[in-house]
């Protein structure tokens, strides 16, 4: 076994680890037997100490793992301990027929780090503070660039975080590290000094994604995954379903500055068969089962307080009625944009589609053209 990383006195990691292992029914869920047999595998795992601390949950079809654990980000053990979760689910997703069974599996073999092979991965280290509150959002239908616009609302808008204009550990800013998707590179650019060019940026969604956001002292404020399946497997094999987890208070965005970008359901890239923009909808665990045309996509914000590596909670953030109105808002852009049907702008535009399944009818259409 792996032993642990040396690492500051005190620092926990949490990593949260998602794929899609079967949808119950179609792509609606997750299946109760599949939940029951990872937490089972996982509370094995925490007895055996592979990890400190889990939860395991569900949003739409895909299963999500919450870990918390001393041995730092990117551990051999800890990813292996998810793929091998995530094999057994599939397994017994196929045994229950269920729909799409290990569809985010691309490899049949671990080989080190399940990023590259097909799940999520969102982690991140740090020293254990007074008071540790964090929140895990996880998403389904959409890409993993829907993180971008609430982050930016985070972390480097002063309307949305008023942290930023009155509190001294919050006011020089933040530094985000976006990832470049198509050519595997990071970038590092700090707000407010560097806020215009962030914006370029992370307004091409599809392309740069925010990975990490910094306090200028280095310190990690928040990670999310920025896996992109179909880049992955060079064709599509569903959407990519994001996870993140940000830190809150104390020289940080606050619980409720974190949670405000949700009030306003932006659209993201996914929703039925990952071709289509959405509303992205605030909804409780329960609730996030998407119905609607697959969607529209969902995402549910789990708190929790961090005790010594323990995880105390969740608290389902997303069940508070503040967030009715921007549930209504977003079944009403739901509907706006429905009615386009097949039609831009609802539909990805052609460079956006080239990962779906539409270039196999272009290529059977185009090919009976005449010059």
């Amino acid at each position: 076994m792996e032993s642990k990383k040396p690492g500051k006195k005190n620092q926990i990691t949490v990593s949260v680890i998602k794929a899609d292992v079967g949808g119950y029914v179609g792509h609606s869920s997750s299946h109760p037997d599949i939940l029951e047999r990872a937490s089972q595998l996982m509370d094995h795992a925490a007895t055996e100490g592979v990890v400190t601390d889990f939860r395991v949950t569900s949003v739409g079809d895909d299963l999500n793992l919450i870990m918390t654990h001393c041995r730092g980000t990117d551990s051999r053990v800890i990813h292996k301990l998810a793929w091998d979760v995530f094999m057994e689910c599939t397994r017994l997703a196929k045994e229950l027929k269920l729909y799409g069974a290990g569809q985010d599996m691309l490899a049949d073999a671990f080989s080190g780090n399940v990023k590259g092979m097909g799940p999520g991965v969102a982690e991140m280290s740090f020293v254990e503070r007074k008071s540790e509150p964090i929140i895990i959002f996880a998403a389904d239908k959409c890409a993993p660039g829907a993180w971008n616009l609430p982050l930016f609302q985070m972390f480097g808008n002063p309307f949305n975080t008023i942290g930023l204009v009155i509190d001294p550990a919050m006011h020089e800013g933040f530094k985000f590290e976006v990832h470049d998707v198509h050519k595997g590179r990071d970038i590092f650019l700090s707000c407010p000094e560097d806020m215009y060019d962030l914006l370029v940026l992370i307004g091409s969604p599809e392309n740069y994604i925010i990975k990490n956001v910094y306090r200028k002292t280095g310190e990690i404020a928040a990670a999310s995954s920025t896996q992109k399946l179909a880049l992955i497997a060079g064709r599509y094999v569903g959407k990519d379903d994001p996870v993140m987890i940000i830190r809150c208070q104390s020289g940080l965005p606050a619980v409720g500055e974190v949670l405000e970008p949700f009030a306003f359901p932006h659209l993201v890239s996914g929703w039925m068969r990952g071709s289509h923009y959405g509303p992205l909808m605030p909804v409780a665990q329960p609730d996030a089962t998407p119905a609607r045309f697959d969607g529209p996509p969902r995402v549910i914000a789990l708190g929790f307080q961090i005790n010594n590596g323990r995880l105390v909670g969740p608290r389902d953030m997303f069940a508070d009625q503040s967030f009715d109105l921007a549930r209504q808002h977003a079944n009403e852009a739901a509907d706006f944009l429905r009615r386009h049907g097949p039609f831009e702008p609802h539909r990805l535009g052609l460079k956006d589609m080239e990962y779906t399944t539409l270039p196999q009818v272009l290529e059977k259409l185009l090919g009976k053209g005449k010059k």
